[in-house]
């Protein structure tokens, strides 16, 4: 079970971080993504953490989100900076088992429920 948590409404250039806590899955043998879904749009990959820390962007946030995980809590962290109107959807984590990376929903077996963040002056 995946919860995630830590959205809000934000002005343009502001921060939030994202939490996504596992339960019942080990940490350790999953890689864990960050999609997210605009009002009427599909549902896009953003980010990715690898079993072995290794990290993958999006073009569109490259440089401004940070996606990191704390094996000993079970959970992945999600750090927007310098947030954008555009940043605006839910944003949803999963977790895929093996631990390699991947953009493609279909290769996530679990996933949460999602957490609104709302960038808007």
């Amino acid at each position: 079970q995946l919860q995630a948590s830590g959205g809000g409404l934000v002005p343009p250039g502001d921060s939030l971080r994202l939490s996504c806590a596992l339960s019942g899955v080990n940490l350790d043998y999953y890689a864990i993504a960050w999609f997210r879904q605009a009002p009427g749009k599909e549902r896009d990959w953003v980010s990715c953490i690898t079993s072995a820390d290794t990290t993958y962007y999006a073009d569109s946030v490259k440089g401004r989100f940070t996606i990191s995980r704390v094996n000993a809590k079970n959970t992945v962290y999600l750090l927007m900076n310098n947030l954008k109107p555009e940043d605006t959807a839910d944003y949803f984590c999963a977790a895929r088992s093996g631990g390699s990376w991947s953009n493609a929903r279909y290769d996530y077996e679990y996933w949460g429920p999602g957490t609104q963040v709302t960038v808007s002056s």
